[in-house]
């Protein structure tokens, strides 16, 4: 790893990290409110039978529970593309976008090694995804807060939600970089890599609303992302490995990849 790289990616990226940090702290605070909020009417509601049971949950998130609120956000098109910006803006365009820039032959003629460069981004985006995943938690700590819902939060359960969160998203921000360094243009290293999140996504929420469909969740990264299960206490020990089984996939992939490809010129 070269800590002259990483500085260089901190000060590129901290304005970036701040706004996004932000934006989903502001995020998470909310989640609480709506559960204080509507979740005793909604409950009624699906009681009533007004409302199909099997649009209960989305995405393995509810309102009818402070736990299912925050695994609501978690799933939420918001945060996703919030914690997108990093997890697969930056990852794709980190190599790819340099090769097209004609920028990365500048980057490798000094003494870095591809490898060394590879683990610095890796380095980087694991520890921006981090950042703003704690900003999350905070937002729901601060949102129960103020909901008077504090005491109904497993406290002592938010960091292994925040690891829950960071292996899903350091899996794809596992993928971001693979496909960042097999590719010399920015459009197919960032299609194949939306196309995984999108298709992966489209799965756990089609399995989430039609019982038919559910055999296709586990073939989804989402589905592994079990923040009402982690709160509730329950631990997906086996789900937590593949996440990470597949992020070492990818990684191992890239610095296979990486160092042995020619980089022809842009054309």
């Amino acid at each position: 790893m070269s800590w002259t790289f990483f500085k260089h990616l901190w000060r590129s990226q901290r304005a970036k990290l701040l706004i996004v940090s932000v934006a989903i702290f502001g995020w998470s605070t909310f989640l609480p409110v709506i559960y204080q909020s509507f979740g005793s009417q909604m409950k009624a509601l699906i009681d009533s039978g007004v409302i199909p049971k099997q649009f209960t949950s989305f995405g393995g998130g509810d309102v009818f529970s402070l736990g299912g609120s925050i695994a609501l956000g978690y799933i939420h098109p918001i945060s996703i593309i919030l914690v997108s910006i990093f997890a697969i803006g930056l990852t794709t365009s980190a190599v790819a976008g340099e090769r097209q820039r004609g920028t990365l032959e500048v980057v490798l003629a000094r003494p870095l090694s591809r490898r060394t460069l590879y683990a610095t981004l890796f380095v980087g985006v694991v520890l921006f995804i981090g950042i703003v995943l704690a900003a999350a938690i905070a937002g729901t700590v601060v949102g129960s807060a103020a909901s008077g819902l504090l005491g109904e939060l497993a406290a002592e359960r938010l960091p292994l939600l925040w690891l829950n969160g960071l292996l899903m998203w350091g899996a794809i921000a596992a993928i971001g970089l693979a496909a960042s360094v097999s590719f010399d243009r920015l459009g197919p290293a960032i299609g194949v890599t939306v196309a995984i999140v999108v298709v992966s996504y489209f799965l756990e929420i089609l399995g989430s609303l039609w019982p038919d469909a559910q055999g296709l969740q586990p073939y989804s990264l989402f589905h592994y992302l079990a923040a009402r299960e982690v709160l509730a206490g329950t631990t997906d020990v086996a789900g937590l490995a593949l996440l990470a089984g597949v992020a070492l996939a990818a990684i191992g992939w890239a610095l296979v990849e990486f160092p042995r490809r020619d980089l022809a010129a842009p054309s």
